[in-house]
């Protein structure tokens, strides 16, 4: 079954127009049997926003126009495709239990979630790690080294699989090498294989799936897929579900590089 679970939607302020229907339309038109959209979460409103233009996480005002409007597509394309109502969710340090609150409410009203880590904390100050080369640069500048930051990402994906959410915490862990994002402006050489494979053997005991993201192959910083292949085969070693997701902010975007990673051997 060909399945994308990591698609963003209108009500995305850093993303585009294009309409949930037309991103369904695609779907259909390409084979795929089941799809989630995953729209950034609205950040906990005493969070602040580390970002220029503060457009991390979709309007709170719009989250009831965001569940009926798929709520209404899901019925009307039913016999057509599955679509699956989620939300991709922020796991910041510091904040867990604003967003086991937010979980409790959106919870009972969606089928699938992600569970990801964008922000990093550091003398009390929160970085938007994937936000731009610059920010990490910057970052990796006041942290002392790149390694710092890699070693800080990991620590923080660690603390959001351990973090106890509530019951309805995201079963899928997002992206969990989005930290390679910038590899090829940083350009060093950081081996951090003994990181991932502990970040996947946790994923295995805490019964996790995993967010198979292809976006990184489009990102000229980047070119692989979070995590790499020989990961996701590891992962799939472990007996971790894997769950592909083409991160698409964009019609143009959807199941980008699908055939670049599945079938997994």
């Amino acid at each position: 079954m060909k399945r994308d679970a990591h698609i963003h939607t209108p009500y995305c302020p850093h993303g585009t127009k294009d309409s949930l229907e037309n991103y369904i339309k695609k779907a259909i038109k390409c084979g795929f049997e089941d799809i989630t959209f995953t729209e950034h979460a609205p950040l906990p409103t005493n969070f602040v926003d580390p970002t220029p233009e503060k457009d991390s996480g979709m309007d709170p005002h719009l989250l009831v126009a965001y569940l009926d409007e798929l709520n209404t597509l899901k019925e009307q394309y039913k016999d057509e495709i599955q679509i699956r109502i989620g939300f991709e969710i922020d796991y910041i340090v510091g904040y867990e239990v604003e967003t086991t609150s937010f979980l409790n409410l959106v919870g009972p009203q969606i089928d699938d979630a992600i569970l990801s880590v964008h922000f990093l904390k550091y003398d009390d100050v929160y970085t938007c790690i994937d936000y731009s080369s610059d920010t990490f640069l910057t970052f990796s500048k006041k942290m002392g080294s790149v390694q710092a930051v890699y070693d800080l990402y990991y620590a923080t994906l660690k603390k959001s699989i351990l973090a106890d959410l509530g019951q309805y915490k995201p079963k899928r862990i997002g992206h969990p090498t989005l930290i390679h994002k910038f590899q090829l402006a940083h350009g060093e050489q950081i081996d951090d294989d003994a990181d991932i494979k502990e970040i996947l053997q946790l994923m295995a005991d805490h019964h996790n799936e995993l967010d198979v993201n292809s976006a990184g192959y489009a990102k000229k910083y980047c070119k692989e897929s979070y995590p790499p292949l020989p990961y996701i085969k590891h992962a799939k070693s472990l007996n971790i579900p894997l769950v592909f997701g083409s991160d698409a902010h964009q019609v143009e975007d959807l199941h980008q590089s699908y055939d670049k990673i599945f079938p997994i051997d």
